[in-house]
C-alpha cells in the first residue's frame, strides 16, 4: 500500500492561555497540502521502519519516530515493513511527524479498519495526530485534538510552502510566547478564518529564528492573498488565487533564494 503524508499547515493560530498540564489551549484552523512524505508498506512477520529521502538524516533513530510508534499503537496480526520517503524538513511546523503517523493509522485503516478509540490512541502520540489520521481542513481546540468541522471553501487553494532550512523546535517558541490572549478564532468559512486570523507564535518564532521574517517577506512580495507562518514555524505560506500566480513566485524565490526549500501544492 501507499500512502501521503500530507504536509500539515496552520492557516491560523490562536494561543489563548497555558493550561497547568504544561500545555496550552489553542484554537487553530489547519489545512493540508496534497504533497508530502511518501509510505509504501508490505505485509512482513515483524514491524520494520526504513527511511530515505532528503530530510531522512533529519530523524536520529528511524525506530524511535512517530511511524514506529504508530505502529505499535495499533493492535494487528501481522506486521508491516514500511518505507518512509521524507520529503517534508523536520522540525518545520508542517507536522511532517504526526502526518506520516496518520498515513500509518489511514494504512491500517484500508487493511483492517481502525479500533473505536483511534482518536485517544493517535492523541497519545502527539496532538496533531488526530488532525493528520484526517487530513482535511477543520478547526481545532484544546491542544489541538478537539476537531470540529467548518465551512471549507479553500478546497483547491494553490499554496506555495518555503522553509529556510533552519530547524525550529516546537518547545522553545511556545516558552518564548508573552501570554498575551489576542482574542478567539474569528467565525465563519474557513477563507474568512484565515484571512482575519493570526499566528500568535510567528513573533516569538521570529525572535529565535530571524529568517523566518525574511521568509515571510519574501512570499509577501510575490502578492498571495495571505502569507503566514505555519505552526510554531520555521516555514511558511502563501495562499493564491492561481495556480500561476503561485508557480511565478515559486520561481522568484527559487531565482533569489535558491538554497530555501520549497514545495508548490493545492490545499486538499
Amino acid at each position: 500500500m501507499k500512502e501521503t503524508a500530507y504536509a500539515k499547515i496552520n492557516l491560523a493560530l490562536h494561543v489563548r492561555s497555558r493550561r497547568e498540564d504544561g500545555y496550552h489551549e489553542l484554537e487553530t484552523l489547519f489545512a493540508f497540502v496534497d504533497a508530502g512524505d511518501i509510505l509504501n508498506a508490505a505485509p512482513a512477520d515483524a514491524d520494520s521502519v526504513t527511511t530515505l529521502g532528503e530530510f531522512a538524516g533529519g530523524l536520529d533513530n528511524p525506530f524511535d519516530n512517530l511511524v514506529a510508534k504508530a505502529l505499535s499503537a495499533l493492535p494487528r496480526p501481522q506486521g508491516l515493513a514500511i518505507t518512509l520517503e521524507k520529503n517534508l524538513p523536520v522540525a518545520a511546523g508542517l507536522g511532517g511527524g504526526s502526518a506520516d503517523a496518520g498515513a500509518v493509522f489511514r494504512i491500517v485503516e484500508g487493511l483492517q479498519g481502525l479500533p473505536d478509540d483511534w482518536q485517544a490512541r493517535a492523541a497519545k502520540l502527539g496532538a496533531d495526530v488526530p488532525a493528520c489520521v484526517l487530513s482535511q481542513t477543520h478547526i481545532g481546540r484544546g491542544t489541538g485534538t478537539e476537531q470540529e468541522e467548518v465551512e471549507d471553501d479553500l478546497v483547491g487553494t494553490p499554496v506555495l510552502l518555503v522553509n529556510p532550512r533552519v530547524p525550529l523546535s516546537t518547545g522553545p517558541v511556545f516558552k518564548a510566547w508573552d501570554g498575551e490572549d489576542r482574542g478567539a478564532l474569528p467565525e465563519g468559512p474557513a477563507r474568512h478564518i484565515s484571512f482575519e486570523g493570526r499566528n500568535d507564535l510567528e513573533a516569538p518564532a521570529i525572535s529565535l529564528c530571524p529568517v523566518i521574517r525574511e521568509v515571510l517577506d519574501a512570499l509577501r512580495d510575490t502578492d498571495p492573498w495571505l502569507a503566514r507562518m505555519s505552526g510554531s514555524g520555521a516555514t511558511c505560506f502563501a495562499l493564491y488565487d492561481s495556480a500561476s500566480e503561485r508557480d511565478a513566485a515559486a520561481a522568484q524565490i527559487a531565482k533569489t533564494h535558491p538554497d530555501w526549500w520549497q514545495l508548490a501544492g493545492s490545499l486538499r
